[in-house]
């Protein structure tokens, strides 16, 4: 998903957050079983929802907000028309975040004239400009998702959130072929905790690891697509597995 960085309603902001690549920026020293800040309630988004099934169990079990994928390749593709049947009842307080990958104006303005939608998800290889000139048809904040691949280092990050300083939040996912929902896990130690604080952290995460990975990054918010899915059906939500990883998040809060 989203920008290589080899180069919720989630109201999150960067633009007073400058972070210079050359400073001594280190992480804190945090284990899996050293708890969460007293009191952090991360937020959760459900990604690649589809049916009616899934987005009204997913607000029934307590998600912040709910992904709906705007791109025609993906097996979590939805059309206008069905997406507007999916949001058509969603509650105050839930967010709806609409996922484009190098999308036109043209595409943009008719989804977000049809969809309520709260958020825009990028995860393509738009650049900063692109993503503002987007969102500005749709007259909705953004999200930034970035891809971290195996050589990806924390400069990279930082330097990245520099650039994209305009986003409402970054989204950090496993660089996989295509753009993302491989289910694959990165090193979290990469994200600087000053980045952490007001990321939204993606990549293979479900109701086994996410608690850890909450206690270790201690991000604003989770994503999770496939680790919510039948397992070997794309795009097939299964709701015991919805439901355990919003347990699971909720444990690793409660420290």
């Amino acid at each position: 998903m989203g920008a290589a960085v080899n180069c919720p309603h989630v109201a999150l902001k960067f633009s007073d957050l400058t972070i210079n690549p050359n400073d001594n920026f280190e992480l804190p020293v945090m284990t899996s079983a050293e708890p969460t800040v007293a009191g952090h309630r991360t937020r959760i988004k459900l990604c690649g929802l589809s049916t009616p099934e899934a987005v009204a169990h997913a607000i029934d079990i307590g998600a912040d907000a709910i992904g709906l994928v705007f791109y025609p390749p993906s097996a979590r593709s939805v059309s206008v028309a069905q997406a507007v049947e999916l949001t058509h009842d969603i509650p105050p307080f839930v967010s709806v975040v609409g996922l484009f990958v190098n999308a036109t104006p043209q595409w943009i303005s008719e989804v977000a004239s049809n969809v309520s939608l709260t958020l825009l998800q990028f995860h393509g290889d738009e650049t900063p400009r692109q993503c503002e000139a987007l969102a500005a048809v749709a007259g909705l904040p953004w999200l930034r998702a970035l891809r971290v691949a195996a050589d990806t280092q924390q400069a990279d990050l930082i330097e990245s959130a520099n650039s994209y300083s305009s986003a409402s939040g970054l989204l950090f996912d496993t660089h996989v072929e295509g753009y993302g929902g491989g289910g694959k896990v990165f090193d979290w130690s990469l994200i600087p905790a000053g980045l952490a604080r007001r990321a939204v952290l993606s990549g293979g995460l479900n109701a086994q690891n996410v608690s850890d990975a909450i206690r270790q990054v201690r991000p604003f918010a989770v994503d999770v697509s496939s680790g919510i899915e039948v397992p070997g059906a794309k795009g097939v939500k299964d709701h015991a597995r919805m439901a355990a990883f919003v347990r699971a998040v909720r444990e690793a809060d409660a420290g």
